[in-house]
């Protein structure tokens, strides 16, 4: 069986099959079709099931490129190969209502279906929780929701915060004064906004408070209005520091909680805020829980399967 499919331009042709042709070549792997280009017409062959698996994805990626003129990532072309292999539902054209122009090197946007309730979730609600296992995006798309705010002018602030839990190692201990100490906990948030940003733009917001970038333990007492909070790595709270974060919420302000409950540094025995939060606040309006999955991981095709590794070596324990 073949199929043909007409490209546009030499331009789209090479977005489509991307540097040294690894994306062509990965989805002939993957669905094991055989691939040809002549004169702009892709011709797939194969057998029928799996021609029509290639050929959606193949068409859904022009229609993306064609839509953001952006490049697919390998990371972003591996998701979306197991989705249409396994013929998950997807939208006919990448979700892009986030951040078409927060990055100027690549579109940033939700990749899986738990990524894409995530986000519609934080644009209808005032608290989201984002819980689920590293390499979900949780924290990236959350900081990519508020740059948009941030830019649409639907807020005037960015405020980012994580616990600095010491695991292992004393603060006390650390060379240098309290910021320079405090610094590694917080640059994982210094790299995903600087990622969407231009490095004198965030400068200067830092230094006019626009951006800030601070330990949980300095929001106690505050009170913050007109601003997008975001609360990373939340399952190192205590049941104390989450109710003191969650009350800090000012007027027009909107905050984004995330964390992974199996991946908590605190001492064993102290009870864990986010699991608390989880059972006592999920009933009320305006809160929304989200629980993102090994299936929504779109980090290096790896950091699925130890996921699903250790998720199956706790469940025979």
């Amino acid at each position: 069986m073949e199929k043909v499919i007409k490209l546009q331009t030499h331009q789209e042709t090479q977005s489509l099959f991307g540097l040294h042709d690894q994306n062509i070549k990965a989805i002939e792997r993957e669905f094991k079709v055989k691939a040809t280009v002549r004169n702009e017409h892709l011709k797939l062959s194969g057998t029928l099931t799996n021609i029509k698996k290639a050929s959606n994805l193949i068409e859904y990626l022009i229609n993306a490129i064609r839509s953001s003129q952006s490049e697919v990532s390998s990371l972003e072309l591996y998701q979306l190969m197991k989705n249409f292999k396994e013929n998950k539902k997807i939208s006919a054209m990448p979700d892009m209502a986030v951040t078409q122009h927060v990055s100027k090197t690549r579109m940033i946007g939700p990749k899986t279906p738990g990524q894409r309730e995530y986000v519609e979730a934080i644009k209808k609600h005032d608290i989201v929780f984002g819980v689920g296992p590293a390499g979900t995006g949780k924290t990236y798309l959350a900081m990519a929701c508020a740059v948009e705010a941030l830019n649409k002018q639907e807020v005037r602030r960015i405020i980012l915060t994580r616990p600095a839990i010491e695991a292992g190692e004393s603060l006390g201990f650390l060379p240098g004064d309290m910021y320079e100490k405090i610094s590694p906990y917080l640059r994982p948030l210094y790299d995903a906004i600087y990622d969407m940003m231009d490095a004198e733009r965030i400068e200067k917001y830092l230094e006019t408070g626009i951006v800030e970038v601070a330990p949980l333990a300095y929001m106690r007492g505050r009170t913050l209005n007109d601003a997008f909070i975001i609360l990373d790595e939340a399952q190192n709270c205590t049941v104390e520091q989450m109710k003191m974060f969650l009350t800090r919420l000012g007027f027009d302000s909107k905050a984004v909680i995330t964390g992974d409950i199996t991946q908590s540094d605190l001492p064993n025995g102290k009870p864990l805020g986010l699991m608390e939060a989880k059972e006592i606040l999920a009933d009320i309006e305006g809160i929304k829980f989200i629980y993102l999955t090994g299936s929504d991981v779109v980090r290096h095709a790896l950091v699925q399967k130890i996921i699903e590794a250790y998720d199956k070596a706790n469940r025979n324990r």
